[in-house]
């Protein structure tokens, strides 16, 4: 059972993707399968090639333009693509099994066309919606054109898995068959566990946050994300000395934040660096409700990882964002923590308060999440995967896409 991964990010680099290929690669690995990761060579000092815990690595050699701007990223995109493909080509056999990740956006076109020249089996592993996020976000309409390329290779493939029925629901709009399309759910990064609450922990101190209760934002602070909302928050929770709100973390949104934050003189507010795995466990528990927010419009289009690996650590969530959308429904159903819209910051500082000062709903909540968590885990994420993929390298065929495809 031979599996190719294609994704730009994989061990040593941190971004949520490439955490969660690890879990899946590696606990593939370990039931027997042959896993090859194709991934970028983004991380100074690692090797072009090598076997890490039973996953042959084979990174691609690109550009590192991104600190130049968008198009300087544009050419990241490129050069890794180019060269992934490439590999794909290479490496994959009739009947291989080959996942495509969404980075970067518009990966699985290429991958589809390499697979079918190798007549390799096709799955896309759908973390992220494009072009859909960009349009939402940047308003670049004729992104729409990209469309109709997108959803011929879903529908080529053998099987598209999502996230969530949100997202799901964007594929059987593109009219993915409803027997290729499949919903595993992502899960906490592996090593992150339950940790009781403790005020003197040593990263407390180095952060300075004495015996406050902890609010936390944690993770890349990208653009799907309304972090505008955690600067509202702090401000209305600003009076209150025993609350401190924390961002930890790196991204597109972090110097406007920064600038924003120093011009509203917001004393309680600190933005700290992201951690390295090994210590995200206990980075996690620094938080004592922890932040996930989702600007309106995305919310079909990506769900929000750390939501997993916040239950893992036991600990409460806070979710801004759209309430009808599934990750509200999902705090809301499961008893995780609180759900509110972006307006009324007010009414939901007074709800982060009364959290803070009522130990008996907050354990209740820590409850909730332990048991939410224990469903979502890397092995029982790797069995369905397992379940999933061992059915389909036995019945390897050409993918093809008809004139209607390429059309629709």
């Amino acid at each position: 059972m031979k599996i190719i991964f294609v994704n730009r990010f994989y061990w040593p680099e941190t971004p949520a993707t490439g955490q969660l290929l690890t879990d899946l690669a590696e606990g593939l690995a370990a039931l027997g399968w042959q896993v090859t990761v194709i991934t970028s060579a983004a991380h100074a000092g690692v090797p072009t090639r090598e076997l890490r815990h039973g996953v042959a690595i084979e990174r691609v050699a690109g550009t590192r333009w991104a600190r130049h701007g968008t198009i300087g990223k544009a050419v990241d995109f490129g050069t890794f693509f180019l060269g992934a493909l490439w590999r794909v080509l290479r490496n994959a056999k009739k009947g291989t099994t080959v996942v495509a990740m969404t980075d970067p956006p518009m990966l699985g076109v290429g991958v589809w066309l390499a697979a079918r020249c190798r007549r390799a089996v096709l799955v896309h592993w759908i973390q992220d919606i494009y072009p859909e996020i960009a349009i939402e976000l940047f308003g670049h309409r004729w992104l729409r054109v990209l469309r109709p390329l997108r959803n011929a290779a879903w529908r080529a493939a053998d099987t598209c898995v999502t996230l969530g029925s949100d997202m799901a629901k964007s594929l059987t709009e593109a009219r993915v068959r409803r027997d290729r399309l499949a919903i595993v759910p992502n899960w906490a990064p592996a090593g992150v566990a339950s940790l009781a609450r403790d005020p003197d922990t040593p990263l407390r101190r180095e952060w300075g946050l004495a015996e406050n209760f902890v609010v936390a934002y944690s993770g890349n602070l990208g653009r799907v994300h309304d972090l505008e909302a955690v600067l509202d928050l702090a401000a209305a929770l600003e009076t209150d000395p025993k609350i401190s709100v924390i961002l930890v973390g790196k991204g597109a949104q972090r110097q406007a934040l920064e600038e924003a934050a120093r011009t509203r003189a917001l004393s309680n507010l600190t933005f700290l660096p992201p951690q390295p795995r090994e210590r995200l466990g206990e980075s996690l528990a620094v938080g004592d409700l922890h932040l996930v927010t989702l600007r309106p419009g995305c919310e079909d289009f990506v769900f929000p990882s750390k939501l997993y690996g916040i239950a893992a650590a036991g600990r409460p969530i806070l979710f801004i964002g759209p309430t009808d959308c599934e990750v509200a429904r999902c705090v809301s159903d499961n008893g995780l923590g609180l759900v509110a819209a972006r307006e009324g910051f007010k009414e939901l500082a007074c709800a982060v308060r009364q959290l803070a000062r009522d130990p008996a709903a907050y354990a209740q909540q820590v409850a909730a999440c332990r048991r939410f968590a224990e469903k979502h885990t890397a092995p029982v994420a790797v069995q369905s995967w397992h379940e999933l993929l061992a059915p389909l390298t036995s019945r390897p065929k050409p993918i093809r896409a008809s004139p209607a495809d390429l059309a629709g």
